[in-house]
C-alpha cells in the first residue's frame, strides 16, 4: 500500500501532467517523458563485448585490458550506448532536474534485465557524496535503482555504501586520472541489526559506465565489506576510442 506521502506524490504529478503535459526528453513531443520513437533510436550495447568490463570487443571472451589488469568487480554490464539522443536523455536526467526520466529509463534496464539477469540477490547505487546530492536534489542512480529494483524484484541492500570523501568530477578526467580520484572514495556503513552485505551478490547501480572506475572502487569497499560478488549493471555506456580502452581501464 503506497504512504500518503507517495499518494500525495502521485496526484501532484497527475494535476501538473494536466497543466503541462508531459514532452519527450528528446524530441519535445507531447506525450510521453520518452517517446517511443527516440527509445528506439538509443543504441543498444550489442555483443561482442569483455566478459569483464563489458566493453564492446573484436571477439568474445576477456578483453586485453581486463587480461593485462583483472578488476575486483565481477563484471559490468550495460544498456545503451551514449550517444545522439540517449545522451541528451541522461544528461537531462542527471543535471537538469528531470528526475521523472527515472522511470522509463528504468523500464530499459528492465527489459534487458529479462533478457540477460545477473547474479544479484540485492542492489545498492552508486552514491554522491552529500554535498553533490544537495545541490543537484536527488541521486540519479538511486532513483535507476530504485525504478529498476521495483519492477524486477530486486530488493535495496540494507546499509549505506557511502562517499567517504568528495571527489572531483569524473568528467574530462583520463583514465588514470579517473582511477586515482576515486581510490578509496567509498565505504560501506551496515545496519544496526543483520549482517548488511555479508555473504550477498550485490548488483551495483549506476547512470553511465565510462572507464569503470568508479564501479570498481565502489566494488573493492563492498567486497571489504563481505559481499560475495559485485556486479556493475548501468543504464548507459559511454562512446570510446578503442585505443584508448587499450591502455587498460581498470
Amino acid at each position: 500500500m503506497p504512504t500518503l506521502a507517495a499518494f500525495l506524490q502521485q496526484v501532484g504529478q497527475e494535476l501538473l501532467n494536466l497543466v503541462f503535459p508531459p514532452q519527450c526528453a528528446v524530441c519535445r513531443t507531447p506525450g510521453a517523458l520518452l517517446c517511443d520513437s527516440c527509445l528506439q533510436q538509443f543504441p543498444r550495447v550489442a555483443a561482442p563485448i569483455c566478459d569483464r568490463c563489458g566493453c564492446p570487443t573484436d571477439q568474445p571472451g576477456i578483453c586485453s585490458a581486463c587480461r593485462r589488469s583483472p578488476p575486483s568487480i565481477d563484471g559490468v554490464r550495460s544498456v545503451i550506448v551514449l550517444t545522439d539522443g540517449a545522451r541528451q536523455a541522461v544528461h537531462r536526467f542527471k543535471y537538469e532536474g528531470a528526475s521523472a526520466l527515472a522511470a522509463p529509463l528504468a523500464d530499459l534496464m528492465a527489459d534487458y534485465w529479462s533478457r540477460h539477469p545477473l547474479p544479484a540477490d540485492v542492489w545498492v547505487a552508486v552514491p554522491l557524496h552529500i554535498a553533490r546530492e544537495r545541490e543537484r536534489g536527488y541521486n540519479q542512480s538511486y532513483l535507476l535503482g530504485r525504478e529498476f529494483g521495483q519492477r524486477v524484484g530486486l530488493p535495496p541492500l540494507s546499509g549505506t555504501l557511502k562517499r567517504a570523501r568528495r571527489t572531483r568530477p569524473q568528467v574530462g578526467l583520463a583514465a588514470p586520472e579517473r582511477r586515482v580520484n576515486v581510490e578509496k572514495a567509498f565505504t560501506y556503513c551496515p545496519p544496526r541489526q543483520g549482517d548488511g552485505v555479508r555473504g550477498l551478490r550485490v548488483l551495483l547501480v549506476d547512470d553511465v559506465c565510462t572507464t569503470g572506475a568508479t564501479l570498481e572502487a565502489c566494488s573493492v569497499a563492498l567486497m571489504a565489506a563481505g559481499a560475495v560478488s559485485v556486479w556493475g549493471f548501468t543504464l548507459a555506456r559511454a562512446a570510446y576510442l578503442s585505443e584508448t580502452h587499450s591502455t587498460g581501464n581498470w
